[in-house]
């Protein structure tokens, strides 16, 4: 049976998701969330998340703290959800507007663009889902004005979220000298640790956990659908509940313009949907319009692209040891070196450091693995669709590999397999290295204090 029939079948079957509800357990010491999902007639599922309290604050609002964590639980249900896709998805707890049904498809919609894709399942945004609410109980009018505004605070407090990447280190190392930093791991691994423990942070780090209900695991062992879910969406939700009840103002995220670009040429699909400029806007309405926590929620380098960040960040040689993007080597805290995240990054660092410094990192030369052509030919265009990861664009790796190529040239080193190939396919890029250097995206959520670090950093 295709995926596109096995859909249809499962939509038959389960025709309902409801999420039944929620209960949490709020301490001093922090709060801890377990949530009630069912597909009916197939599975319950109970995922939790446990977010720290690290920095104690007074008179903390009951009602507030509830209507961000019913927001959360709508987040959270999407990767239960689509294991057999029920066409009504009952939610009992809250009476939800039209236009709050409207954002939650939205965001489902456009999370779901690779599931949709890699599964070859032919749907509309109509059609996908219907949102039916049993319950009076609507939300919570706003409780404060979520704005940029600094105050008479000289020093903001800021909280980044951390993934063991380059991109969260660029933040943390720019933000450092003019804010009150402080660090947002979800699910911790070595990278994360490290990434810290170097920028000397651990002691202001609010370590969140989150779990998988092991019958979802067990669905997708035995066959049912599964596929990417918009993660970043829970890092938004999750991250104004730790950055309120630790009485910080602001959240700042490290994604860049690149993240905009779809994965797959011109259509609306993109591995990067959560990371997007577009989601940041709509997540910032929606928070502002029926939560008002009063966290700010933006992203710090979203004026740069990942070429831009790729440059700042290879001037900061205390984490180039310990910084890990890989996702499959992740739970090895390794660079699997057969990726196209190792690819990728492989490419956008080649311009900034030397063959040593990239040999000390990934521990191999990628240019010259024959076995990585294909997802190469991806990341710079040769082929229309990017691999499903968080690369950057198109133009910023063809600009990244001609630069290469002249570094080998001036150098007077033989060009390896996968430069040689680039060479002889005459690919074209309509951006030039310099030019990408030397951008600045007007598409940010920044105010004038955030925009003087970036733009000095950039000098």
């Amino acid at each position: 049976m295709s995926r596109q029939d096995f859909y249809k079948q499962c939509r038959i079957d389960y025709p309902t998701f409801t999420y039944q509800g929620y209960s949490y357990d709020l301490t001093n010491k922090g709060i801890a969330v377990t949530y009630d999902f069912s597909i009916d007639g197939l599975s319950e599922f109970h995922p939790t998340w446990n977010i720290p309290i690290i920095h104690p604050i007074e008179n903390m609002d009951d009602s507030l703290i509830d209507e961000m964590v019913f927001s959360l639980g709508m987040v959270e249900l999407i990767s239960y959800w689509k294991i057999a896709c029920p066409p009504t998805v009952i939610i009992k707890d809250r009476a939800l507007t039209p236009d709050q049904i409207s954002w939650w498809k939205k965001l489902y919609w456009g999370g779901l663009g690779e599931f949709y894709y890699t599964n070859g399942i032919q749907e509309n945004n109509d059609a996908f889902m219907t949102i039916n609410c049993s319950s009076e109980k609507a939300s919570n009018p706003p409780k404060f004005n979520t704005s940029f505004d600094l105050g008479s605070v000289q020093k903001p407090s800021v909280m980044v979220p951390v993934g063991g990447g380059k991109d969260s280190v660029v933040s943390i190392e720019l933000l450092k000298k003019n804010a009150d930093v402080n660090c947002y791991v979800i699910n911790s691994r070595g990278a994360t640790d490290a990434t810290v423990e170097v920028a000397e942070l651990t002691d202001n780090t609010i370590y969140a956990s989150r779990t998988l209900d092991k019958n979802m695991l067990d669905l997708n062992a035995k066959g049912f659908l599964n596929g990417h879910t918009p993660f970043s969406a829970l890092v938004a939700f999750s991250s104004i509940i730790a950055g309120y009840l630790n009485g910080l103002s602001f959240v700042a995220l490290s994604n860049e313009s690149s993240a905009n670009e779809s994965t797959v040429a011109d259509s609306y699909v993109n591995h990067q949907y959560s990371k997007s400029y577009e989601f940041e806007e709509d997540f910032r309405y929606y928070e502002r319009s029926f939560i008002g926590s009063g966290v700010y929620y933006f992203s710090f380098l979203r004026p740069l692209a990942e070429l831009q960040i790729a440059m700042l960040f290879s001037k900061f040689k205390k984490y180039h040891s310990i910084f890990k993007s890989c996702n499959v080597g992740s739970k090895q805290d390794i660079w699997c070196g057969h990726c196209p995240k190792c690819l990728f990054v492989y490419i956008i660092l080649s311009p900034f450091l030397s063959l040593d410094e990239l040999d000390n990192i990934f521990g191999k030369r990628l240019f010259e693995d024959e076995s990585l052509m294909e997802d190469f030919d991806k990341l710079c265009g040769i082929l229309p669709e990017k691999p499903f990861e968080c690369v950057g664009s198109r133009d910023e790796v063809n600009a990244s590999i001609v630069e290469s190529i002249k570094k080998y040239d001036e150098a007077g080193i033989a060009l390896p397999v996968l430069l040689e190939h680039y060479k002889n396919t005459n690919q074209t890029s309509e951006s030039s290295f310099n030019g990408i250097i030397n951008q600045y995206s007007k598409e940010h959520g920044l105010n004038e204090y955030f925009e003087k670090i970036i733009k000095d950093a950039l000098k």
